[in-house]
C-alpha cells in the first residue's frame, strides 16, 4: 500500500507543477538557472516581479497541498497514531519525492522535453547535471530528515 502511496504522491507532485506552468514555460521561470531568467528579462517576456509574485504564489499553495497530502496519508490513510511509524513513513514519502523530483522531474521531464526550452534561450543550459542532481538531492535527503520530524509530529497531534 505504502508503494501506491508514494506513487500517487508522486503523480500529485507532477500535477501540481504541470497546473503551474500551464501550457507556457514560462509561468515556471523560477524553476529555471539565473542566466535564462536574465536573458528572458532582456528579451522582454517577463519581469522579475511577475515572477517573484509567481514563486511565491506557487510555493505556498504546493508546500501547503503536498504537506497536507502527506499528513492524511500518513494519519488518516494509514491511520498511524505514533510517532516513530508516522516519522519512518513520512521520511520514506519524502526522500522518494526528492529523489523523483530530480530524477524523473528535472532530468527526463525537463532534460528531455521541448516543451521547457524557452524561445530565444536555446544557448542557455537549464538542466542540471547529473553531478547538480546528486548534490542537491543529497543535501535534500539530509533536510528531510528534519522534514519528516515536523511531519510526524503534526500527524501524532490529530485526533
Amino acid at each position: 500500500m505504502l508503494v501506491i502511496q508514494m506513487v500517487l504522491y508522486c503523480v500529485l507532485f507532477t500535477l501540481m507543477v504541470k497546473v503551474a506552468v500551464g501550457n507556457n514555460a514560462l509561468n515556471g521561470l523560477y524553476f529555471y538557472p539565473e542566466p535564462v531568467r536574465k536573458k528572458v528579462y532582456e528579451l522582454g517576456m517577463t519581469d522579475r516581479e511577475t515572477v517573484t509574485v509567481k514563486r511565491k504564489r506557487f510555493m505556498i499553495i504546493f508546500i501547503a497541498v503536498m504537506a497536507s497530502a502527506l499528513i492524511v496519508i500518513i494519519r488518516y490513510w494509514n491511520d498511524v497514531h505514533h510517532f516513530k511509524q508516522a516519522y519512518l513513513q513520512a521520511l520514506l514519502i519524502l526522500e522518494v519525492m526528492n529523489w523523483y523530483d530530480g530524477i524523473v522531474i528535472d532530468r527526463l521531464w525537463v532534460g528531455h522535453s521541448r516543451f521547457w526550452v524557452i524561445p530565444g534561450t536555446e544557448s542557455i543550459p537549464f538542466v542540471q547535471t547529473w553531478a547538480q542532481v546528486l548534490k542537491k538531492r543529497a543535501i535534500l535527503t539530509l533536510v528531510w530528515f528534519a522534514g519528516a520530524a515536523i511531519a510526524a509530529a503534526i500527524v501524532i497531534m490529530l485526533p
